[in-house]
């Protein structure tokens, strides 16, 4: 009886993986939760910055139309801001 027992025992599966094993499957579940919460957190920042470029559009193509309707062009140097006018716009403005 008693080897039939050690048989039994050699043919069985185990019921559990060992604690090391389990710690370790552990720790990378949490550390893919932990790494899939900081990809939304930054998914959530750059859908806030797409919407906060789409209104700085908005804001610079109401000031083109205001330079256009000011100024006849709305080609500014953006590092002096010399207006550029068109060859045919200088030669009116002179007059």
């Amino acid at each position: 009886m008693a080897t039939k027992t050690k048989v039994q025992k050699r043919l069985s599966k185990p019921e559990k993986v060992t604690n090391e094993e389990l710690n370790k499957i552990q720790r990378l579940l949490d550390n893919m939760n932990r790494a899939q919460v900081q990809i939304g957190g930054i998914e959530v920042q750059k859908h806030e910055m797409l919407q906060s470029i789409s209104m700085l559009r908005n804001q610079l193509m109401v000031l083109r139309d205001d330079l256009k309707k000011s100024y006849g062009t709305d080609d500014v140097n953006i590092d002096t801001g010399v207006i550029n006018y068109n060859k045919d716009e200088q030669t009116n403005k002179k007059d």
